[in-house]
């Protein structure tokens, strides 16, 4: 299962130390865990929403990264808020699965996945391979749009 991260340079480690400090959207602080995206947009669009409300004031040491892990996450459900966190909780104490499924807000065709870093098999995840990311570079206004009019409908 490839899996994807938007983050900033200093922090491509798979060590869930962010969270630990911080807490992450469904696990609290004090325990670390890595999010992941099962698809690079969505790690994308993550990051726009909920770390970035200014694309044009986004670091300049963003990196788009991805590993690729041999397991199957667990499903967690998804019926609320509340629920969800219970789970991460309880997957997170227990330690049976290396990775937790999480169906996302922001695109729920796809998934934030955790990642717990005091897995027995954590230890084999292969390290990130980054590629310099920038919202400047993918976010520009394409010439397209003047040649052929921005009043079209989205297709």
């Amino acid at each position: 299962m490839k899996l994807w991260r938007l983050t900033r340079a200093p922090h491509v480690a798979l060590d869930g130390k962010g969270a630990q400090l911080y807490g992450a959207r469904y696990a609290p602080p004090g325990v670390p865990v890595v999010s992941l995206a099962s698809e690079a947009g969505l790690a994308v669009l993550v990051a726009l929403r909920y770390h970035l409300p200014d694309p044009a004031a986004a670091p300049g040491d963003l990196v788009l990264g991805w590993t690729e892990v041999d397991a199957v996450p667990l499903r967690i459900p998804d019926p609320d808020e509340e629920t969800i966190r219970a789970h991460v909780g309880q997957w997170l104490a227990d330690g049976t699965a290396l990775l937790a499924a999480i169906r996302s807000k922001v695109l729920p065709e796809a998934d934030v996945i955790y990642l717990n870093p005091r897995h027995r098999d954590a230890a084999r995840v292969p390290p990130l391979t980054t590629r310099r990311f920038s919202f400047a570079e993918c976010l520009h206004r394409p010439p397209m749009l003047d040649r052929y009019g921005s009043g079209s409908a989205i297709v």
